[in-house]
């Protein structure tokens, strides 16, 4: 099979990092890099002087490519990754997928009557600290799942045109949801806008899924900390998941909390509580961005293959984001989850 040639288009703050893992892989060939931004372009050139650049993404069209990659300003998404389905290449679309559901649907109708790839870029999804603790949710380790509760925090970067939710939610929604290999029923959210008025820079979600479990999602583009933390509790074991922590990301703690057999009276009223170990996995770390990326090759190659963060992957994540912005929007008010269901045409199909 020829190599895949490929079109990286956006090199602000993310298309540099898709450039560097793309153009070192096997069966991949990346030919030209657009951006409107002539000192982008004057940056990749410099670290890449083969390659082609443009202003203007159309030009891409005449190149002879068989993939894009899309890391431009989520509005943007939409309008290019349309654009690009109707040129038939493969489409890599940065998170979110759009910023409206009815858009992710056309793009993900256009990938499919067209047999390509639509792949959305959920990079924590292919992080192997990320998919340790799937397995060891999926095996039992922790017990019965309580709750979930994410924390991505930092001071700034504040977004032009998205509040805080939209910009960092994303991750823990993806994250969350691959987890629990599912959705959630409905959601609720609140927060503050400190700084620019109308746009939200501190957010709260709250989730709940089948089987009573809760997740809540706090950001922030306003904290002293950097802060990238997610906690599962279960009923029997507790774990820990630090992004910032250099080594030691995962902690499993073997504590709990037992209920003592009825009594008669409120003074018996006991709890017992669990005090174990601390366990540390060891984990082969890969950088999750460059298994992403072959990943997406790998679907490609390999037409059959629906990849793990597909087109409706990422519709569920804006699903979620649009019912936790009308939660914000009205105060806090309990939402549900749009076209979630059972009978839904874009169900997520491929969760590995």
């Amino acid at each position: 099979m020829q190599n895949i040639r490929m079109g990286i288009i956006g090199c602000g703050y993310w298309g540099p990092n898709l450039v560097r893992n793309f153009i070192t892989l096997p069966d991949m060939d990346v030919v030209a890099v657009a951006d409107k931004d002539p000192g982008r372009l004057e940056h990749i050139n410099n670290l890449y002087p083969q390659l082609e650049t443009a202003e203007d993404y159309h030009d891409l069209f005449n190149m002879d490519l068989d993939a894009v990659a899309i890391a431009t300003p989520p509005e943007t998404h939409y309008m290019i990754g349309k654009d690009c389905l109707e040129h038939n290449l493969h489409t890599f679309i940065e998170k979110p997928i759009t910023t409206k559901s009815h858009h992710a649907e056309e793009l993900i109708d256009s990938a499919n009557s067209r047999g390509l790839t639509l792949m959305v870029g959920h990079t924590f999804e292919y992080n192997p600290v990320v998919r340790k603790i799937k397995e060891i949710i999926t095996n039992g380790e922790l017990g019965r799942i309580f709750y979930i509760k994410s924390e991505r925090l930092n001071l700034g970067l504040f977004q032009a045109h998205l509040n805080v939710m939209w910009d960092l939610a994303p991750h823990d929604i993806s994250i969350i949801t691959y987890l629990l290999d599912g959705e959630p029923l409905h959601v609720s959210a609140q927060g503050g806008a400190c700084i620019f008025e109308d746009k939200h820079d501190i957010a709260f979600m709250y989730m709940e899924f089948p089987e009573d479990i809760i997740a809540h999602i706090h950001v922030s583009w306003l904290d002293p900390c950097k802060t990238r933390r997610i906690t599962v509790v279960g009923s029997k074991k507790m774990l820990v998941y630090d992004d910032v922590e250099s080594l030691e990301k995962i902690r499993i703690y073997d504590k709990g909390v037992d209920k003592l057999p009825y009594t008669d009276t409120y003074c018996d009223f006991q709890c017992s509580y669990r005090y174990g170990d601390v366990v540390i996995p060891h984990i082969n770390f890969t950088e999750p961005l460059k298994i992403e990326c072959q990943h997406f090759i790998d679907c490609i190659q390999e037409s059959a293959t629906t990849p793990q963060s597909c087109g409706n992957s990422g519709l569920s994540v804006v699903r979620i984001l649009e019912a936790a912005q009308r939660s914000l929007d009205n105060g806090g008010g309990t939402e549900i989850i749009s076209g979630n269901g059972v009978g839904s045409k874009y169900m997520i199909s491929a969760r590995l």
